[in-house]
């Protein structure tokens, strides 16, 4: 047995997990070997996610090499970031256990050395002139393609996993093909009735509704509290006993369990957001203007509630087991919103562009650059109050893109 023995086996065991939970003795256990025989290679499990961390980067590095030299060789910009994002999904598609490992604990894990200079070091270069942010708009165009990236690879491993599939190389090149098609166009809107929205008017009704969304519910609204400051998987009935006044065993006359807490969180809060939405949506027939009202609604929603949108930015990158009925009733509260813009699309794609407009919106909040342009992501509640800043004109880039793709930026 050795060392890179061991290092592939934790991301083979850890990942199935999203490493939640994360001890030697599960390595020992895939291994066929003891716990004791671990501690001769690596002396504790911080030594190991070392070893980890470098062994992903080393890796990661070898394969996007050579892609990102062509990238900054492209003739265009357009084609320049296409091939870049276009080398770096087919590196997490092949490989599922480092799109895991990347997601859970590289891109979230605030106190390691920053992730493009640990790439940078190994030959591949983020920073070269031709991925710079020449028009200083936020979101910057790599950003917005990195992020549909990153959900759409999920969506691929998530589904693949949820049919016990493992994907052959058609599945592969099929998959890499439609995240490029989705960066190039992306909903493939009309071109004319984007660039004739009136914009501030949209917004100014949006904003004149969302103060009358009263209702609110005091427990659910502990729950949310306890999520942002913890984490879902670390959040638990005491910290909700504590926030809401009751008692533990008042809360199982509420809750079945932790699941089921998260679950009723989740479901109510989405049931609200897609309400506030549907209703901004109704109030007109033109296709640009409903989609840009239900973003802006979203957003709009999710400022009122920091608590909701923290705990929402810890789900986005967790997949949480929150009960067989859970996807199926967000389908059906998603799939109620009757929008022209994207009538075309069957009901499968109602619900996954639903979801990845969703997740545009919360990254596009949580990744604001406060503080001067510098990010403080290890502190929660600075995210809450920096959402609140983020300008209106940053949701019109991102609803730009998530109409036309690179298309809509030029």
């Amino acid at each position: 047995m050795t060392n890179d023995d061991i290092i592939n086996a934790a991301f083979k065991v850890w990942g199935r997990d999203l490493y939640r939970t994360t001890s030697l003795a599960e390595i020992a256990l895939e291994l066929g070997v003891s716990k004791s025989a671990l501690y001769r290679h690596f002396k504790d499990k911080d030594a190991l996610l070392d070893a980890m961390h470098t062994a992903f980067f080393d890796d990661c590095a070898l394969f996007l090499k050579s892609g990102c030299e062509r990238a900054q060789a492209a003739a265009s910009t357009q084609e320049a970031y296409l091939g870049l994002i276009r080398t770096i999904a087919e590196y997490y598609i092949r490989n599922k256990e480092a799109f895991i490992f990347s997601h859970i604990l590289v891109y979230n894990c605030h106190e390691r050395k920053n992730t493009v200079e640990e790439l940078k070091a190994r030959g591949v270069n983020f920073k070269h002139p031709v991925f710079e942010n020449k028009t200083g708009l936020y979101p910057a165009k790599m950003q917005l393609l990195m992020v549909t990236a990153v959900f759409c690879i999920a969506d691929f491993h998530y589904r693949n996993f949820k049919k016990g599939r493992i994907p052959n190389e058609e599945m592969v090149i099929v998959a890499i093909d439609r995240i490029e098609g989705l960066l190039k166009k992306g909903l493939k809107m009309d071109g004319q009735i984007i660039a004739a929205l009136n914009y501030e008017r949209l917004e100014k009704q949006a904003a004149s509704l969302v103060g009358e969304n009263k209702e609110d519910n005091a427990l659910l609204k502990a729950v949310a509290e306890a999520v942002a400051e913890a984490g879902p998987w670390e959040a638990s009935m005491e910290m909700v006993a504590k926030r809401s006044g009751l008692s533990k065993s008042g809360l199982y006359a509420h809750f079945k369990n932790k699941q089921d807490m998260l679950a009723q969180l989740f479901i109510a809060e989405f049931s609200k957001i897609v309400n506030f939405a549907k209703a901004q949506i109704e109030t007109t027939t033109v296709h640009g203007e409903q989609l840009y009202l239900a973003i802006i609604s979203i957003v709009y929603y999710l400022r009122s509630r920091p608590e909701l949108f923290v705990a929402m930015d810890w789900i986005k990158t967790r997949q949480l087991d929150l009960g067989k009925s859970m996807p199926g009733r967000l389908y059906r509260i998603i799939r109620s919103i009757k929008m022209e813009a994207i009538r075309k699309y069957d009901q499968h794609f109602l619900f996954w562009a639903a979801r990845w407009i969703i997740f545009m919106i919360v990254n596009t909040l949580a990744l604001w650059p406060s503080r001067g342009g510098k990010l403080n992501s290890a502190d929660e509640k600075a995210w809450t109050k920096s959402a609140a800043d983020v300008p209106n004109e940053c949701f019109r880039v991102l609803f730009r893109f998530i109409s036309l793709g690179l298309e809509g930026l030029n």
